[in-house]
């Protein structure tokens, strides 16, 4: 890494590559300002990986590296603003603003401050403007400093001045004074110092107190006697206590056929799918690749969608391997991130990474294996910002680099991987049938409009699912409920004039947040009260509408106000230790009911829960998306396995529609995922849509809606004089406004044997051509390839 000088006063971070040996002519040079490392922080296979999301995805390399190193190792510089020092402070402050004496006042108290730091002392999100008229008048400079985000973790560690041949003399001199006669019995223990012929080892500090049970003041007076010395040293952070068993799961007779299966796969195929419905114990198959591959010296990547998934599964594999089980995810503080990268840069050990799709990162060295679990899940998929990478696609890639193997696993695979192995391109091991052979959990679909007209609703659930849900308790079992909308209420509206809160800066509905009694925009975030008056008709009419998590929660505490009920949403999972402790108290059973979005959806294992409700399923199947049978599907089929898994007597799953008829649901109800790919598949064929061909969406933004429809109609019909009727557009996305820029799509459909090489040559091609459009400056142009 070196720091390098961007403009005039800008300093970031950049990664040397490779070296020229002749200087450029078409620009000028510039010294590199520091080099930050002695060594480098990448490994050449990862350069090479940055590289093809690049190319693949169509992004800047910057964007990959940007989103593939800890923030900590990018180095950048932050404006700081300071009193201006040559002024006179006093004759100057009665010439200012109220907000600028403020501001003066503080630099005065503070010395220099990032503008961040001055919003948020003074509690003011709108100080620009104030801060350029200062500056304007003099009365503040700004200047540049270069911020090191990483920060080591010190820990102080005790050293023994004596050795195994006087330390007698050592307790002697601590004679009558009993807490230091037990700190120096606790050191002796730990430090091997008298053993004879062990090498002497430096304790912690504070491991040493815990074991003595004495105060520090204790070691103080050892440290005076002259008997211990004490130092700080650079630790890692990066520690998993205990071995493990090393006791591998029994397997059934049907998963010891899967895994053969598997090896044999293997011996041709780099990418296998296994096929295997929910429960039917696939973490248990991975266990036993991941052992073999581990004792072959090797390091194993397992990937999962939610990070809420790695609390479960981390638990499972570290009974097995122990501290061979590495954790890695953005819940992470930077520290933690950054040493787990070096970690497993100095050192080559067979490892298990388990992680969200950010550890595709990490600088792998000996890569045997990787698991991508829940292959089919939506979440593997970065929308924003670039890269715009499918985990699951960049996975086998990164794969295929290292000569690894690639396992992609799922009770409901995506489309276009089931058709890539069943037409031979990947390897496909099935296992059809529950773990002890449990049955799979009868569905039932419920008719909500049926339901309403004979009056049998309560808030957002029919008395049938109420009575279902209080036999299972009444049973001593669990319940979950599904509600993919976060928030208490989704929309507010006035019941005299219909008005409807909308963002300012974003072309959504605001989400009312009961917790925070606020209106929130779930797109850029900005939050807005809940007007007493209706602004449009002046009425004190605004009712909010619907159900979100929050909402349903409240509605279950009055239906069942003796259970335990928590939430798991993002709203209650922002902070790192959220997810472990909800799941370790459902799982515990310390709660009764679960209710949560789609990250209760996915993986988790809880064996005493026995009824699971969807609580309006209509929001899964009618999005308007090419891919929105496919994902209500899956996420039904998915949330229907979280019943039944420890004792199916008596589970159920109950989903909530306004739609009965709609096609998906008998293949839902018999969890035919076969009948159902059949259906889908010949839906994709007749529409041309994936496999069959692949989409790129050029995205154009613009605060100017009209100039972008007309420059977007242009850059479109250059693209149709490339492409052809492959391009199709442009059009405004169902949310047509983010954070104040306009936007359009352009959709390109590609066959799928096509070069898609030559495509991104093409869309560079216009790109270029379109440069000299003046708007073109002050547009923002994207593409997401494989949406």
């Amino acid at each position: 890494r070196v720091v390098v000088p961007f403009g005039k006063k800008k300093y970031v971070t950049g990664i040397v590559c490779s070296l020229a040996p002749v200087a450029p002519v078409d620009y000028e040079v510039k010294p590199i300002a520091i080099a930050l490392d002695s060594k480098p922080i990448v490994r050449f296979p990862q350069i090479k990986f940055w590289e093809w999301i690049a190319e693949y995805y169509m992004c800047a390399i910057g964007d990959v590296y940007k989103a593939a190193v800890p923030a900590a190792l990018k180095v950048e510089s932050e404006t700081y603003v300071e009193i201006n020092p040559d002024i006179e402070l006093a004759d100057e402050l009665m010439s200012l603003t109220e907000i600028e004496v403020m501001i003066m006042q503080l630099l005065q108290h503070e010395g220099s401050l990032p503008v961040a730091d001055i919003e948020k002392k003074l509690q003011s999100h709108q100080l620009t403007r104030s801060i350029s008229c200062m500056l304007e008048s003099g009365h503040i400079i700004i200047s540049e400093k270069l911020v090191e985000r990483y920060r080591p973790e010190r820990k102080s560690y005790v050293v023994p001045l004596f050795n195994s041949d006087n330390y007698r003399d050592a307790f002697e001199s601590v004679k009558g004074a009993r807490k230091q006669e037990q700190l120096l019995q606790a050191l002796l223990s730990l430090s091997d110092i008298h053993r004879p012929g062990v090498a002497t080892r430096e304790v912690e500090r504070d491991t040493l107190l815990k074991r003595a049970d004495v105060a520090p003041a204790i070691l103080s007076a050892l440290v005076k006697k002259g008997l211990v010395a004490i130092h700080k040293k650079e630790v890692n952070r990066f520690k998993f206590d205990g071995e493990g068993s090393g006791d591998l799961p029994e397997l059934s007779e049907v998963q010891q056929q899967a895994l053969s299966e598997l090896y044999a796969q293997f011996r041709d195929k780099s990418t296998v799918l296994l096929h295997g419905v929910t429960a039917s114990g696939k973490t248990e198959i991975y266990s036993h690749l991941i052992e073999q591959q581990l004792n072959q010296g090797n390091q194993v990547l397992y990937l999962v969608p939610e990070i809420a998934l790695t609390t479960q599964l981390t638990q499972r594999l570290q009974k097995i391997f122990g501290n061979r089980v590495v954790v890695y995810h953005s819940k992470f503080s930077d520290n933690e991130r950054v040493d787990i990268w070096k970690k497993m840069l100095d050192e080559s050990k067979p490892w298990v990474i388990l992680g969200a799709r950010s550890s595709l990162f990490l600088p792998f060295s000996r890569l045997g294996l990787v698991i991508v679990d829940e292959e089919h899940d939506a979440s593997y998929k970065q929308t924003d910002p670039a890269p715009r990478y499918n985990a699951r696609d960049a996975a086998i890639v990164l794969a295929s680099m290292h000569g690894a193997k690639t396992l992609l696993g799922s009770a409901t695979p995506a489309i276009d991987t089931y058709f890539k192995a069943t037409s031979g391109k990947y390897g496909l091991v099935t296992l059809s049938r529950r773990f002890n052979n449990q049955p799979l959990p009868p569905i039932k679909i419920i008719d909500l409009t049926a339901a309403r007209k004979k009056k049998e609703m309560t808030g957002p659930l029919t008395i049938s699912t109420i009575q279902a849900v209080n036999q299972t308790l009444d049973n001593n079992k669990q319940a979950i409920f599904f509600r993919n909308r976060r928030g208490f209420a989704p929309i507010a509206r006035c019941k005299q004039c219909a008005w409807i809160p909308k963002c300012h800066n974003c072309d959504v509905t605001l989400t009312y947040h009961q917790s925070s009694h606020k209106l929130v925009c779930h797109y850029c975030g900005a939050t807005y009260p809940l007007p007493n008056l209706c602004p449009q008709c002046r009425q004190p009419s605004v009712e909010v509408i619907g159900y979100g998590t929050e909402r349903v929660e409240e509605e279950l505490l009055n239906l069942f106000p003796s259970r335990k009920i928590i939430r798991m949403d993002l709203d209650t999972t922002r902070n790192k230790g959220n997810y472990q402790s909800l799941i370790e108290q459902f799982s515990a059973g310390k709660a009764d009911i679960l209710i949560g979005t789609q990250m209760v959806t996915k993986g988790l294992d809880f064996k005493n829960v026995k009824t699971v409700t969807v609580v309006n399923a209509d929001e899964l199947i009618t999005f308007p998306d090419f891919k929105s049978s496919e994902r209500g599907f899956n996420m039904l089929e998915q949330v229907a396995g979280r019943a039944g898994r420890g004792d199916s007597d008596g589970a159920s799953v109950l989903v909530q529609t306004y739609q009965p008829d709609h096609p998906i649901y008998p293949f839902v109800v018999n969890h035919d995922y076969k009948g159902f790919y059949d259906y889908e598949i010949q839906e994709r064929q007749r529409f041309n849509y994936p496999p069959f061909t692949r989409i790129i969406y050029v995205y154009l933004k613009h605060r100017d809606r009209g100039a972008l429809q007309t420059f977007s109609q242009a850059y479109a019909g250059h693209l149709r004089q490339l492409l052809g009727n492959r391009v199709q557009g442009p059009d405004e996305p169902k949310v047509s406004r983010i954070k104040s820029l306009y936007i359009q799509r352009i959709m390109i459909k590609i066959e799928s044997t096509a070069s898609m090489a030559k495509v991104r040559n093409l869309l560079h091609q216009t790109y270029s051509a379109m440069a000299s459009d003046p708007t073109m400056r002050t547009s923002t142009i994207y593409y997401d390839v494989d949406p």
